[in-house]
């Protein structure tokens, strides 16, 4: 018996791994996120049990504790356990918590690695997190963490960095972001991309600066991209303009 911790990649069922598409047409039980498709899940037989665990911002959810106590319970009982995460389980999924809490519980596990938004997001916008000569690497972090807390996270080291910032889970702190960057010492005019329901039909893209990012209403779920690429679309019907000469698009004025 065997509880595999399935990446369900970033919204498209369409890139949903050979691997995990497998396991959910062999599963047992489903015990799924909030963000999963409904798609994703019509994988699994018509007899398997589908748990949702998401969490719902501002609505009662369970908590880690009663995950890992779900996951060890249908672990004990079942054959083939799915547990279904968006993105990449290892990616600020806590897959590595479940993971350690099955197996202290004698529960075999298996990851089933998925496709991250951190750079699925930038890449359905257009966005290299890494472009030759303009951004040389990419840090991706959580605002799960209140940016004001100063807690965790080094944000002047952030801003400081010269590549490229991914940040994951801030839509409700997008202004205290701006506000701890632009106090980390970068500059307004940086380009930011923030990609809302990445690789959805309802996908949305807001292109403005470090300054507009304070004023825009950003919805979860979504990826803010923050670096010079940000003011890139290399999907776009034009040629690629030189960095120096891009303008951030959908400013907010």
């Amino acid at each position: 018996m065997t509880v595999h911790l399935v990446g369900a990649g970033p919204g498209d069922p369409g890139l949903l791994t050979v691997r995990a598409a497998g396991l959910l047409r062999a599963a047992d039980t489903v015990v799924y996120d909030r963000l999963v498709d409904p798609a994703v899940l019509e994988l699994a037989p018509p007899w398997a049990e589908l748990v949702c665990v998401g969490k719902t911002p501002g609505a009662p959810s369970p908590s880690q504790d009663d995950i890992n106590a779900i996951l060890i319970d249908r672990g004990r009982r079942f054959g083939c356990v799915v547990r279904l995460k968006g993105g990449d389980p290892f990616v600020f999924g806590r897959g590595g918590e479940e993971a350690a809490a099955l197996r202290a519980a004698g529960i075999d596990v298996e990851v089933v690695p998925g496709v991250t938004s951190a750079v699925a997001a930038p890449a359905a916008a257009g966005i290299p997190v890494t472009l030759r000569g303009v951004s040389s690497g990419f840090t991706v972090v959580t605002a799960h963490q209140d940016p004001a807390s100063g807690r965790w996270l080094d944000w002047d080291a952030l801003a400081r960095a010269g590549t490229t910032l991914v940040i994951l889970m801030g839509a409700a702190r997008a202004e205290q972001i701006a506000d701890r960057l632009r106090a980390g010492g970068m500059p307004d005019g940086t380009p930011v991309a923030v990609i809302g329901a990445a690789t959805t039909s309802d996908q949305t893209i807001h292109r403005t600066d470090l300054s507009g990012l304070r004023r825009l209403r950003v919805a979860s779920p979504a990826t803010i991209v923050v670096g010079a690429v940000a003011a890139t679309d290399v999907l776009a019907d034009s040629e690629l303009a030189s960095i120096g000469a891009l303008t951030p698009q959908g400013a907010v004025p």
